[in-house]
């Protein structure tokens, strides 16, 4: 068993439970999501279907009709209360869609195993899901079957860098998983060449976020519905002396009065080729591609 592999049951109940919550939590997916559209001026694309790949509470759909303006939308996520938050919202938001012509779809399921037909979305927009899934190969040829010839691949994920501390300081606890495996820029990158796609444009950035304490970061972490679901968690609570020593640990990264919680974020882009046949010769290359830096967003 690969300690690792994420329980996609557990997973699932994590993200149904916090629906409610995960609005307010979501201080970076937001930011994130904002700074993916942005990347869309680089991009010459008119999708006239766009699926948003673990759509969440639908946050992702108003940034893109905001420059798809009459886009059919496709919201995928595996959690259902996340769809229903979604479709819950404001009317303003759900008005602006009927005026603008653009129509909105509501579809649980699997990035994984996606339940749509082939060549069926001009675009596939994803922001922070790839680290929920257990095979990156069959989630970037799932993608490339349902996107139409000359349809582009836009997503975020985290990389190895994410809850650094917090993984450090559970190292002192016990020898067991308590923090996702991320996956390597350049590794992904790899994937998409892999699997079809063409010209990976990839890049990333570090934001650090910042708590009074471990328990606010643990907080936030629910909260997101971000829990330990992998197949090596512990299955018991801490107890009291084994909280101290956690807390003990992270106090080591205490900076400036606060605790910091670095998150790496991956992001990319990449095409589907215009005609069927794939090239055999292996010369496709990753391009790096930076961005200006900006300020960080911060939480306390």
């Amino acid at each position: 068993m690969d300690e690792f592999l994420i329980d996609k049951r557990l997973a699932r109940q994590s993200f149904s439970r916090a629906a409610a919550s995960y609005d307010e939590a979501a201080v970076l997916q937001r930011e994130v999501a904002r700074r993916m559209l942005e990347r869309l001026q680089y991009v010459k694309h008119s999708p006239q279907t766009i699926l948003d790949a673990g759509s969440g509470t639908g946050f992702g759909r108003t940034l893109l009709r905001s420059r798809y303006r009459s886009a059919t939308i496709v919201e995928l996520d595996f959690a259902l209360p996340m769809l229903q938050a979604s479709a819950r919202a404001p009317m303003l938001t759900r008005l602006v869609d009927r005026l603008r012509g653009g129509h909105v779809h509501h579809l649980a399921g699997d990035v994984e195993r996606l339940p749509l037909a082939n060549n069926s979305v001009a675009m596939v927009w994803s922001n922070m899901t790839f680290q929920w899934c257990n095979d990156l190969d069959a989630t970037f040829k799932e993608m490339r079957r349902v996107l139409q010839p000359g349809g582009l691949l836009l997503f975020s994920t985290f990389g190895p860098d994410t809850l650094k501390e917090l993984r450090s300081a559970f190292g002192t606890v016990d020898g067991q998983t308590h923090v996702n495996r991320f996956i390597d820029m350049h590794d992904i990158g790899d994937a998409l060449v892999r699997n079809g796609f063409g010209t990976p444009v990839m890049d990333v950035e570090h934001f650090t976020l910042t708590y009074a304490d471990l328990k606010a970061l643990m907080r936030d972490l629910k909260a997101l519905g971000a829990h330990n679901v992998t197949q090596g968690r512990p299955r018991g609570l801490f107890g009291r002396a084994t909280w101290q020593k956690l807390q003990t640990a992270y106090e080591s990264f205490r900076k400036d009065a606060v605790l910091p919680a670095t998150y790496e974020v991956v992001y990319g882009h990449a095409w589907k080729p215009e005609r069927a046949e794939l090239s055999s010769s292996g010369d496709q290359a990753v391009i790096r591609l930076d961005f200006p830096k900006r300020t960080r967003p911060s939480a306390q």
